[in-house]
């Protein structure tokens, strides 16, 4: 599998999104109350062919990213697809590796627990869809180490790069951030919202760049 440039490779990304009707524009209000004049929504990667290319984008940006893990956990519940598909792409790349992911509610027969899949251990890559407060990553931290294993890092798809809230007012650091900072754990986004705005502003579609100047100042409000 070859492995392009970083900036390449966002830039197919966001292109894939916006082909694939999970990148959209318009007015839509976020968790934080906000109104952004884009959407972002994972979801929407809802068949077997945009699932596999979008497990191909993950593998390729860890592949490049140089994040050393031993496994791959996806938090319940849209984490849980995410690892399994990103598994398989990996795989495929030559690079097999166990997985596992939680219940959000314990099993009290069978094999019981909250987790399922490989036994969770070694350094532990989380993968999700999006940061957004750290709530899934703080959680997934715990059942990690709950289970005498060291979380490394985190894998996702798009990096928001806008200010967290705190206690209703906006926090001078940004979800990512956070993680990095304060939970001490690498993060590897396919892309950024730079990477959008970037591919915006090169687009020769005027329907298109027409959103640059919305999107360019919502970063200049609300971005870290």
């Amino acid at each position: 599998m070859q492995v392009p440039a970083p900036d390449a490779l966002a830039q197919e990304f966001v292109q894939f999104s916006l082909q694939a009707g999970v990148l959209r524009f318009g007015e839509f209000k976020t968790k934080a109350g906000r109104l952004s004049p884009y959407f972002f929504n994972a979801g929407l990667f809802d068949d077997g062919t945009k699932l596999g290319r979008l497990a191909e984008f993950y593998a390729r940006r860890l592949l490049a990213s140089g994040l050393e893990f031993d496994m791959l956990f996806g938090p319940a519940y849209k984490g849980i697809t995410l690892a399994a598909a990103v598994a398989i792409e990996l795989a495929r790349a030559g690079r097999n590796v166990p997985y596992a992911y939680n219940r959000k509610e314990a099993k009290d027969h069978g094999e019981g627990g909250v987790l399922v899949g490989a036994p969770v251990r070694g350094r532990v890559l989380i993968v999700d869809d999006v940061i957004s407060a750290g709530t899934s990553v703080r959680e997934s931290i715990a059942l990690i180490t709950a289970a005498g294993a060291t979380p490394c890092g985190v894998a996702i798809a798009l990096d928001r790069q806008e200010k967290a809230t705190e206690a209703g007012a906006d926090a001078p650091w940004s979800a990512v951030q956070y993680v990095q900072q304060r939970l001490g754990l690498q993060v590897a986004a396919v892309a950024t919202l730079a990477d959008l705005l970037r591919y915006l502003e090169s687009h020769d579609d005027p329907a298109l760049r027409q959103h640059t100047a919305p999107v360019r100042a919502y970063r200049e409000r609300y971005g870290v």
